[in-house]
């Protein structure tokens, strides 16, 4: 066999083995993001939270309480840190994902090679991005959902612990870097890859916080699928 036909040999069996192992995460996703897991909190407790599940066709949100009791997020992510400033905001999302994906990216005609591949295998570092509203509509994309104080308590400390801090544990804002009016972005822990994605880090934020959840998922349908298209109440 001559050296030029090797080459063409070894070359379809790289592609053969990337197309496999495509079609195998796809499986895997797909499968694994349908098993539901969590949901187990008593009965007796009352869902006296609402919270919302938010998703912009790609990535999926955390819309929370921007005051409530048990936490106010404005202490640490301040509304005066947006471009807009705004003094009557009610709710706030909370996303995580790769810095340089969320900073490079706003949309996808944006998306880099580089970008994409350094996401992918683990070797960028992750941001949260947070977003302010004054009221959230439920919708397609957009599912309320009632949960427990207990509930929440965890949900609040699986968030809390994806900041970065500084010494004097101090959220760490990203200046100069938005979307729009509202929003802004902070350091985070953790690295964003194939296996981790940011839908990933909302899943195990359910997980985290004894909601249903999918067993895993890289991508926001899992987890709509799971309380949009099953149905599932949460307890």
């Amino acid at each position: 066999m001559s050296s030029g036909i090797k080459v063409w040999v070894i070359l379809g069996k790289l592609i053969l083995g990337f197309l496999a192992f495509v079609a195998l995460y796809l499986l895997a996703e797909l499968l694994l993001s349908r098993i539901t897991v969590g949901g187990n909190s008593s009965d007796s407790e009352a869902k006296e939270v609402e919270i919302y599940l938010y998703s912009n066709g790609v990535h999926t949100d955390i819309v929370l309480p921007l005051r409530h009791e048990l936490k106010d997020w404005s202490v640490e992510i301040d509304p005066m840190d947006t471009k807009a400033q705004p003094t009557d905001m009610r709710w706030i999302a909370m996303g995580w994902g790769d810095k340089g994906f969320y900073l490079e990216t706003p949309e996808w005609s944006d998306l880099k090679a580089s970008v994409a591949f350094k996401a992918a295998f683990y070797l960028g570092s992750s941001a949260v991005h947070t977003t302010f509203y004054r009221s959230v509509q439920e919708g397609e994309k957009c599912v309320k959902v009632s949960i427990t104080r207990n509930q929440y308590r965890a949900l609040i400390a699986y968030i809390e612990n994806s900041f970065d801090r500084n010494a004097a544990g101090e959220v760490l804002l990203i200046k100069s870097s938005t979307y729009g009016n509202t929003d802004s972005f902070y350091e985070a822990k953790r690295t964003y890859g194939l296996f981790y994605t940011c839908n990933t880090w909302a899943n195990n934020a359910l997980k985290a916080a004894g909601l249903p959840a999918c067993l895993w998922t890289a991508s926001d349908r899992g987890i709509l699928y799971q309380y949009r298209h099953l149905m599932v109440k949460t307890p």
